[in-house]
């Protein structure tokens, strides 16, 4: 157990490929990072504090925090006594195709999916920590079904099925720049070299990609990257080999990132996701 008795516990369903978390943080929780997947929240003790679309959010105890995919967040607990959150993560395309069966609208394509970060909706509170517990404490297909049925009813109320759409050339360009980041992620890619695609230079190249994404092209491609691993070890892909499909330098540059952003190592997240053994378990951070 760390020091600061901060703790995650961390669990996978299968069968849906939704992610489970109930975890406790004093001080510095995690550095900026985005998920693929729907975080939908509750914070259950202190304050939980965290930046997300260019603003500070502070959630309280019953507050419930909606995250959507590739959305840049942070956390840290501003009072000593830390704070407890739990969070499910809905992989998009089980969203996506839940929510077309129920009529509640295509959300294939979330981009600035929900209406806001922070609610003090109570019902929708109540949703998430029921289907959460069904989840995280495997409670039976049944009743997990049927809390996950809720939830999306409830979360309904607070999606934007419309995506925006930018039409301007500058944007265009950036969607390029971030399309060749998702295409040769495991590259060595240079700013010269996005600069030269692009017909922009390195400097306004910069400035523009933050404008459009909120973080530079290389936080972006980290970000990229953080996520793909996370997918490749739920396969149960060896952490050595995950870092080098990704484009990690080696497993020790992987496992900085991961911890940094996930606040456990490769190897412990794998274990989690498939039961997977090694000979040493790595401790969260």
């Amino acid at each position: 157990m760390p020091a600061n008795n901060d703790w995650v516990d961390f669990r996978r369903d299968d069968e849906t490929g939704i992610e489970s978390v109930n975890a406790h943080f004093r001080g510095h929780a995690y550095d900026p990072h985005d998920h693929d997947e729907l975080l939908v929240g509750v914070t259950q003790q202190g304050l939980q504090r965290f930046n997300c679309h260019r603003s500070l959010h502070t959630s309280t105890p019953g507050r419930a925090i909606l995250i959507e995919p590739g959305a840049v967040h942070d956390g840290h607990a501003p009072d000593a006594e830390g704070f407890t959150y739990v969070m499910l993560y809905l992989p998009q395309s089980w969203v996506a195709e839940m929510m077309q069966r129920r009529g509640l609208g295509d959300v294939s394509n979330i981009e600035g999916a929900f209406r806001h970060t922070l609610t003090d909706d109570a019902l929708l509170a109540s949703a998430i920590q029921q289907a959460w517990f069904a989840v995280h404490q495997g409670e039976g297909r049944l009743a997990r079904d049927q809390s996950l049925d809720h939830l999306l009813t409830m979360l309904s109320r607070h999606l934007d099925t419309k995506p925006s759409v930018q039409h301007s050339e500058a944007m265009r360009q950036m969607q390029l720049l971030r399309d060749y980041l998702h295409d040769f992620m495991a590259q060595d890619i240079g700013l010269d070299e996005l600069s030269r695609l692009s017909g922009i230079d390195r400097f306004r190249l910069t400035r523009q990609f933050k404008q459009a994404f909120g973080q530079s092209p290389h936080a972006y491609l980290v970000r990229l990257r953080l996520r793909s691993a996370r997918t490749l070890l739920a396969q149960g892909i060896e952490p050595v080999n995950v870092a080098a499909q990704v484009g990690f330098a080696d497993q020790s540059h992987l496992g900085r990132w991961f911890q940094r952003a996930y606040r456990m190592t490769p190897a412990a997240y794998q274990r989690q996701c498939t039961n997977v053994l090694y000979a040493s378990p790595p401790t969260l951070r």
